[in-house]
């Protein structure tokens, strides 16, 4: 057997098109789309504007995942997202966001999710333990599996979301086949006059929409370990959302067909409601089985991406120079992954989780808006150097670019303006990483070691 593809840093290329496309639905596909959806329905109240609120936000990622796939396809390196802010813009701004992946972004997602877990995983069981107890279970079981290699993550990653993909299918076809009389309405389209109002509210209705649909950027982050990168992270990353979008739009519209706009609006868990009211008490439980499945997968593709960027910044050595060590047989950044579990735990301990992502809304934003920029920069060097000509280029650049920028933008926008006081702790959790960085790369220049 050939030895696998290895990068100079030590990982191995072991993912293929399929394990690449399920990081990036294991990325987008949470507990949320079990839950949220009644907000879009609270905030617009039209089928109409339910379901194209859920096209709409499905279509500006998709143009998010054309940015990031003719990106991996110029940079297909270890880190991603990371690497794009450090070759293009400045390694400090790249830092900086590394800095906030792990000490909130990430880490803090990864709490909140794995408190989801444990406690629709105790609603089922029935076990008499805290959920704190799951929780932290989760998550060093996942950090585990994880040091095992990055197939043996990838593996449990794409099970545990084909899982929750199936859960999200039976409850569609149960809709149709067991449900009453359909409650989808296409009169009105609109719930009042087209107006500025309309559209605020419409705006107001994204928000959730487009948090549903985060994560998909993560796959990027294991681009030293996709097998023919080039081709095979830009293909995973659009077949990936495309997928998500069917997947999102199919189950929205069950819920709107079986509940109806207002009966949506008003069902706080609409996957539990819909599918209780089909098959009684053993379709609620069906339904709470695929929260908790969906939701250890996306702590499974959490696991599996993001220790990538801090392996990245070790290797810059603007990071402890441990966190860069590599197994030797599983070819993975072990030490990387342990610390974003350890932290991952401390925060669901603490119960800050909630806090904590909360803070850093702005700040992702602002980031992504930043690494679509990189795709000027990569454009025009690769015009000046005469480059040759690479397997994926964004449709509709540099238009469907700007546009994309300007939508994360105002995002970040309406997050200082609407919640000022969080906008601003994430916006100082963000610069206390310069002093961090200075020193860092200072030392690095002088030769030193942390």
């Amino acid at each position: 057997m050939n030895a696998p593809n290895q990068e100079a840093g030590g990982l191995a290329r072991q993912l293929g098109l399929f394990g690449t496309t399920m990081a990036v639905m294991g990325g987008i596909i949470g507990a949320g789309i079990f839950i949220n959806p009644y907000i879009v329905a609270g905030r617009v109240h039209t089928s109409a504007l339910i379901l194209g609120a859920w096209i709409a936000g499905g279509l500006i990622a998709l143009v998010g995942g054309f940015i990031y796939a003719e990106l991996a396809a110029r940079l297909p390196v270890v880190g991603g997202q990371y690497a794009y802010l450090r070759d293009a813009l400045h390694p400090a701004l790249a830092f900086i966001y590394g800095w906030v992946l792990l000490l909130v972004i990430q880490t803090g997602g990864m709490a909140a999710v794995a408190v989801t877990f444990a406690r629709y995983f105790l609603e089922l069981t029935q076990w008499p333990i805290s959920d704190a107890v799951v929780a932290v279970a989760a998550l060093a079981f996942l950090t585990g599996i994880n040091c095992l290699g990055v197939r043996a993550g990838s593996r449990v990653q794409s099970a545990l979301t084909l899982t929750a993909i199936g859960a999200i299918a039976v409850l569609v076809v149960c809709s149709f086949s067991f449900g009453g009389p359909s409650q989808v309405s296409w009169r009105p389209v609109l719930d009042q006059p087209a107006s500025v109002n309309l559209l605020i509210a419409f705006g107001s209705a994204m928000t959730p929409v487009l948090f549903a649909y985060g994560g998909w950027q993560t796959s990027s982050f294991l681009g030293g370990e996709v097998r023919a990168p080039r081709r095979t992270l830009p293909r995973g990353l659009v077949l990936g959302v495309l997928g998500v979008i069917l997947v999102y739009t199919s189950v929205n519209f069950a819920y709107v067909r079986a509940l109806g706009p207002a009966g949506l609006a008003a069902a706080s868990t609409p996957a539990s409601s819909v599918m209780g009211s089909l098959l009684g008490a053993r379709g609620a439980q069906f339904i709470a089985a695929g929260i908790a499945f969906s939701a250890f997968g996306f702590l499974a593709q959490s696991m599996l991406t993001a220790p990538r960027v801090y392996f990245a910044m070790a290797e810059d050595r603007v990071f402890f120079r441990g966190v860069a060590w590599v197994h030797p047989k599983t070819r993975v950044p072990v030490v990387a992954i342990a610390l974003q579990g350890v932290w991952a735990i401390v925060i669901a301990l603490t119960g800050t989780y909630a806090q904590v992502v909360n803070y850093v809304v702005a700040m992702d934003c602002i980031f992504f808006g930043l690494t679509a920029v990189c795709l000027f920069i990569f454009r025009w060097r690769a015009n000046t150097e005469r480059a040759a000509a690479i397997d994926f280029r964004v449709p509709g650049h540099p238009w469907m670019t700007l546009l994309f920028i300007a939508a994360q933008w105002l995002i970040v926008v309406s997050t200082f303006v609407h919640d000022p006081k969080r906008a601003f702790i994430g916006l100082a959790i963000a610069i206390a990483g310069l002093p961090a960085y200075f020193l860092w790369s200072a030392r690095r220049d002088k030769g030193g070691a942390i």
